[in-house]
């Protein structure tokens, strides 16, 4: 049985916790509103009998808020006497000098809690953030260094020490010590890496980049056995796009750590995505140099030749001999690798550049035929090259057979991006043959059954439908506009040329016009005839400022002043006034990096 004197002591110990509970719920509510005269009334209360760590911080500033420095400094100097084992104390009361003006009085506060200082990893963190979180970054540094020199737990807080010089602007000293941090542990690379990245902000100070390489240099040359300063200067010349110099380093690594070349494959894929095409090649060169025996042998055969054909491809004009000596790669590189499944996909761009480049249209096709017939090929890659025979067999002008490869692709992936191209390709043989609403209507349940966006090719060619397109009076036009457009992806450009006339003879005012002259524009292009080509895009812009295509005529010419006419001045006149005139155009972004370019303003 329960004495009655036992209880009443349990339920008033319950009554006052939770009085306390509540008084303390009211004080963290008024601190938390800005109301702290009726904080303070609480926090007073609390804290003689409550004295954590949460309710002296928010009691403290309750009376900083208040300007209450006289009680505020009382409060401290009690706290000091009691706990202060890691000097947090003198920080907060050097704040409070600060506050008041009595800057020397701060002062000696800082220097008290820094040589009073137990330097556990514990004490040090909790100090030097004490100090950072008053942005005092020097004292900081000094609790720091302090941990360094005298830590017995093994602990350097090198990191620590780097990223405070870092944030005191001291970049020479920062990249020093990460530096210093590597040597002693090449584990801490990424965390370096992704540290200098964000501190020194290479895109808006690219000069950064250059102190960075200049210290990095010097470390290679006195420390060459060090290795991990090389892959930081592999990792620097990435950040400043320089593919090549980020290759001479990745190779003198390669070879010095006897690697099998996963490094230089992955350089090579960054470069090429970034376009720059000659050192991926020159990428895959070197591990195709190390023999069919090593592991990605084939996977830098295939590749190199698809960063050659990429970098032709992108090329403003077609130059057939350079083709051909790709092509020749190509030949030489299946004749040594086989025709089997891995090697599908270089058959189909083998098979492009002998139909579309060179006008070997037989060939390619016999090329796809042996691809598409060989055995274990991967669903995926049997569907591309069907894709890529219906191509070819448009570009010969047979599209019905064309016609029934889109659709078995289109059954075979019907809730995939394959099937989506199969459709479009299929959407686009009606287009050719002047079925428009037919056409129209495959484009436009593209648009609804895909939850990204269908290809520009496909939004365009709906555009171009949707606006040109009318049954009582354009349909003959259409026809004619379509017409050429086949013979200009087949490549028969005299033809093209004369259904175009045909157009704009028989309708002068037709909303086509642009469209028109954008196409010879193409043509010509296409031809290296970039003189006429810029004729035409000057003509459409003066011509139809207000129409879809002048933003693209705008950009095209502005890239032929800058690419082929190497006309810097003109080039950026051009982009500016596409930057300024058209704001939602799709050419914008590239628009503005390139007139920034032209400018001077990337300077790495």
């Amino acid at each position: 049985m329960i004495r009655r004197p036992f209880l009443l002591l349990v339920l008033l110990f319950v009554s006052f916790s939770a009085l306390a509970q509540d008084d303390l719920e009211m004080a963290d509510y008024y601190y938390t509103q800005g109301q702290f005269e009726q904080a303070k009334l609480y926090y007073e209360r609390i804290y003689k009998t409550n004295r954590t760590t949460r309710v002296y911080t928010n009691y403290l500033n309750t009376l900083l808020s208040l300007n209450q420095f006289d009680e505020a400094e009382k409060l401290v100097k009690k706290r000091i006497k009691t706990e202060n084992e890691d000097g947090v104390g003198n920080v907060q009361l050097g704040e409070l000098y600060k506050r008041m003006g009595r800057n020397d009085d701060a002062a000696k506060e800082f220097e008290d809690a820094v040589r009073k200082l137990q330097p556990t990893r514990n004490n040090v963190s909790r100090l030097a953030s004490e100090f950072s979180r008053i942005s005092e970054y020097g004292y900081a540094l000094q609790v720091y260094q302090k941990g360094k020199a005298n830590n017995r737990e093994g602990y350097s807080f090198s990191y620590e020490i780097a990223s405070m010089q870092g944030s005191m602007g001291d970049y020479d000293s920062m990249i020093e010590s990460f530096l210093d941090l590597l040597t002693e542990s090449p584990a801490y690379l990424q965390t370096v890496q992704t540290s200098l990245s964000r501190i020194l902000n290479f895109e808006e100070n690219p000069e950064n980049l250059d102190l960075l390489k200049t210290k990095l240099l010097k470390r290679v040359q006195k420390n060459p056995e060090q290795t991990i300063y090389a892959e930081i200067l592999v990792w620097l010349f990435m950040q400043k796009k320089d593919f090549n110099g980020a290759l001479v380093q990745a190779i003198a690594l390669d070879k010095r750590l006897e690697e099998r070349g996963l490094r230089i494959i992955n350089l090579a894929q960054v470069a090429s995505t970034n376009k720059d095409y000659s050192t991926a090649a020159k990428a895959y060169q070197y591990v195709v140099d190390k023999g069919p025996s090593t592991e990605y042998y084939l996977m830098a055969r295939i590749e190199k030749l698809r960063a050659l054909s990429a970098e032709l491809s992108e090329k403003k004009g077609i130059d057939k001999s350079a083709f051909q000596e790709l092509s020749n790669d190509y030949r030489k590189a299946l004749n040594e690798l086989g025709a089997k499944a891995e090697t599908a996909m270089m058959m189909k761009e083998f098979a492009h550049i002998q139909a579309f480049y060179l006008n070997h249209s037989d060939s390619a096709v016999a090329i796809l035929k042996e691809a598409i017939a060989l055995p274990g090929l991967y669903g995926k890659v049997l569907a591309a090259c069907k894709l890529e025979l219906g191509d070819i067999d448009v570009f010969r002008g047979d599209i019905w057979d064309a016609s029934l490869l889109y659709s078995q692709v289109e059954l075979d992936f019907k809730d995939d991006q394959l099937g989506n191209e199969a459709r479009f390709r299929n959407a686009r043989i009606s287009y050719f043959t002047g079925d428009f609403e037919w056409a129209q209507g495959q484009l436009d349940a593209l648009k609804a059954s895909t939850s990204k966006l269908i290809s520009n090719d496909a939004i365009d060619l709906s555009l171009l439908i949707t606006d040109n397109y009318n049954m009582d009076t354009t349909t003959a036009a259409m026809k004619l506009y379509a017409r050429a457009d086949l013979l200009r992806y087949q490549n028969r450009f005299d033809e093209a040329n004369l259904s175009l006339d045909s157009l704009l003879k028989e309708f002068p005012s037709h909303a086509l016009h642009d469209e028109v002259l954008m196409m010879k524009a193409d043509m010509e292009m296409k031809q290296a005839h970039f003189e006429r080509a810029a004729e035409i895009y000057q003509k459409v812009i003066d011509e139809h400022p207000s129409d879809i295509t002048a933003d693209d005529a705008l950009f095209h010419l502005a890239s032929l002043n800058e690419e082929v006419f190497h006309r810097p001045e003109e080039a950026m006149k051009l982009y500016e006034k596409l930057i300024t005139d058209y704001p939602g155009s799709l050419f914008i972004i590239e628009s503005r990096k390139r007139f920034r370019s032209l400018r001077g303003d990337q300077m790495n």
